[in-house]
């Protein structure tokens, strides 16, 4: 059968080069065309489009990509047409993906939507949507199942998350090859800093994540360079004695640290896995946190403490973000009793998530169900 794949961001790229590998040991003479990133290319789709090209962030920046985005919406409606795929799978990246949903739905094109839009979270009125246009839902969140299915009548799949294979699938290096192949120190324990993907938060997170670097003179800090951008773009902040840098080796660098500060997202969820104690930061252009501020309806932004229901990491979101606050908070989980406890915390939130296969779970019921 033929699949039609869309993923829109670092996150979706990873997941959806599982999905793809899963897919492919179902369904031996599966052909996939998708967009998203290496990571999928590798796995073995036809890439139409990079998500490079797609990733932007906060209202105003949606807002001056406005042609862009058309443009893309547009070639992925002749795209599918042309490749015309027994099914089209959406992964997370909603503001485009519903979009081509609803033309999908009305051309008669079957739709799954695996990592469900985070509509529990903002613009709940989006489940009208979902209802008319898509036929399967598979989410990866324990409390997304009670969601849809108990508030809004609903039915969906819940698989598992995703991050708990692709992280035991990961191939981590011994700690001292690792730190020999990227000039590490070979004994100072390893603060994780993991400012993003996306230029424009990495610009505003690094510079208030390394402001603490002298406070902390028995540590190493190093930075985890994303794959979708070049090193050179990292190396202002790079200056300073004993700041670190890896590229595309994010999984490692969480295996060898002890302690990190990470930009809300999925880099929370997949720091808590690495069972590293961490500070949640975020801080975005100001009127777009302002806007974002009174449609969002949630008491926290890291999915740690979303799926927990509790505060078990340290969130400093916008004007809490600052040097003296963050020296204050990652002196907490360096050691002492907010680091034990947060470790306990960790292995419940593990059990709350299921077990193995959701990758290969999402791929069963898309591949029966095509």
């Amino acid at each position: 059968m033929k699949y039609y794949i869309i993923a829109g961001e670092a996150s979706g790229d990873l997941h959806g080069s599982n999905l793809i590998k899963a897919i492919k040991e179902k369904d031996t003479a599966a052909q996939i065309r998708c967009w998203g990133g290496d990571l999928m290319q590798q796995a073995g789709g036809d890439l139409a489009k990079h998500y490079k090209d797609m990733a932007f962030m906060g209202f105003l920046e949606v807002i001056k990509n406005i042609p862009t985005i058309f443009k893309n919406i547009s070639f992925c409606k002749e795209d599918i047409q042309k490749f015309n795929p027994d099914v089209i799978v959406f992964i997370d990246f909603s503001g485009f993906n519903l979009r081509i949903a609803k033309w999908a739905k009305q051309n008669g094109f079957r739709t799954n939507y695996y990592i469900s839009p985070q509509i529990w979270a903002s613009r709940e009125g989006r489940i009208k949507k979902i209802k008319r246009d898509i036929d399967q839902m598979h989410v990866i969140l324990p409390f997304e199942k009670n969601f849809y299915e108990k508030k809004h009548g609903y039915p969906v799949h819940f698989v598992g998350h995703p991050l708990i294979d692709a992280i035991e699938n990961t191939a981590i290096p011994e700690a001292y090859e690792f730190r020999s192949q990227n000039g590490l120190d070979a004994e100072k324990p390893i603060i994780a800093l993991l400012p993003g993907s996306r230029k424009q938060e990495i610009q505003k997170m690094l510079s208030v994540m390394l402001s603490v670097r002298s406070e902390f003179p028995d540590y190493q800090f190093v930075i985890a360079g994303a794959p979708s951008l070049p090193n050179d773009f990292y190396s202002p902040f790079l200056k300073e004695k004993q700041v670190g840098y890896v590229s595309n080796q994010t999984y490692p660098l969480l295996q060898y640290s002890h302690a990190a500060l990470v930009t809300s997202g999925t880099a929370t969820l997949e720091t808590a896995l690495f069972g590293i104690p961490q500070v949640v930061c975020y801080k975005g252009n100001w009127i777009s946190y302002q806007i974002a501020k009174r449609i969002i309806t949630l008491d926290y932004i890291s999915l740690v403490n979303l799926i927990m229901d509790k505060e078990v990491v340290k969130e400093l979101i916008q004007s809490d973000l600052t040097s003296k606050n963050l020296k204050l908070e990652l002196g907490k989980i360096v050691e002492g009793p907010d680091r034990d406890r947060i470790l306990q915390d960790y292995k419940t939130l593990r059990k709350k998530l299921g077990g193995k296969g959701a990758s290969q779970l999402a791929a069963g019921l898309i591949v029966e169900n095509a």
